[in-house]
């Protein structure tokens, strides 16, 4: 449910303005999948995107991607706009960072943006884990960022999970919550905590999983099996991994072991050697499984 009521007050709140009317156009900046379907995402409801990366390939496969997910709704491919120049995103009202879940490359970017982005710009990240607060520290506006974490796939997971650095403005926290409510979620309201809400609670589970495959406490199908017919979960905690993205899996449990200082966000050694050897999951053919075209 919303949880715009627990929302702490900030001293730092400028005056309120329509969350209905703020925002005509949304900058996405990364193409791969969680951009991509941030994009497709507000494009369908009715926003001018521009989808940003600098890769022209990855713009090449977004662009295809998206085109066939959203069929013959011819007009909202129409409010999509594809760049590969950073300063297309100069007229946004909201950009959106999906770039790789790493904190300097974040950082990085979120200051070339407050160097472009008009002054009354929001700045989010779909982060799923780092802090919203050093990401703002980034920029001279730090009122103006927030964090806006999509689930993966965006177009179909219903939840926006809000997280507020400690200077985000009221203002920038109503403008972004009707917005997610305006995409057709449901969101969730998180402080400024490594992992938020979702990946607090879910990737500890996942690297569990990886302990006891790593420990021979029984093969990766029954792990699999166990939590999905046994918990009634839509896909088992190895799956689920490999579809997320190893890599971001190992990035989100550093972030909580170096942020909460416990033993028990360790990183499971099984789980660094798969990455280590390039094996990332579905987007990469080879994970915990192996895929051909995208299938087990």
């Amino acid at each position: 449910m919303s949880a715009a009521s627990d929302a702490p007050a900030n001293p730092n709140s400028e005056a309120p303005m329509n969350p209905a009317t703020a925002t005509t156009t949304i900058g996405v900046v990364g193409a791969g999948q969680m951009g991509s379907g941030i994009a497709q995402l507000a494009a369908a409801s009715g926003f001018r995107v521009v989808l940003h990366d600098a890769d022209p390939d990855s713009l090449r496969r977004a662009r295809h991607s998206i085109s066939r997910r959203l069929g013959d709704a011819g007009d909202a491919q129409s409010r999509l706009l594809f760049a590969s120049d950073l300063t297309d995103l100069r007229e946004a009202d909201l950009i959106v960072e999906a770039i790789v879940e790493s904190e300097p490359a974040k950082k990085a970017l979120f200051a070339s943006l407050d160097g472009l982005a008009k002054p009354s710009a929001i700045l989010a990240s779909n982060t799923s884990s780092i802090s919203i607060t050093r990401l703002a520290s980034s920029t001279s506006r730090p009122a103006r960022v927030i964090g806006m974490h999509f689930m993966n796939p965006p177009p179909v997971m219903k939840l926006v999970e809000i997280v507020r650095g400690s200077e985000t403005s009221d203002e920038v926290f109503e403008v972004v919550k009707s917005l997610a409510e305006r995409l057709g979620k449901t969101v969730i309201c998180s402080r400024d905590y490594p992992g938020f809400v979702v990946n607090r609670i879910l990737m500890p589970m996942i690297n569990e999983a990886f302990h006891a495959l790593y420990t021979g406490v029984a093969t990766k199908e029954d792990i699999d099996a166990g939590m999905r017919l046994g918990t009634n979960h839509p896909m088992g905690p190895l799956q689920l991994a490999d579809f997320i993205g190893l890599d971001v899996c190992l990035s989100i449990m550093r972030v909580l072991h170096n942020g909460l200082g416990e033993d028990k966000y360790w990183p499971c050694p099984l789980l660094a050697q798969y990455v280590d050897a390039g094996r990332l999951g579905k987007k990469s053919g080879a994970g915990v499984y192996m895929y051909r075209n995208g299938r087990l």
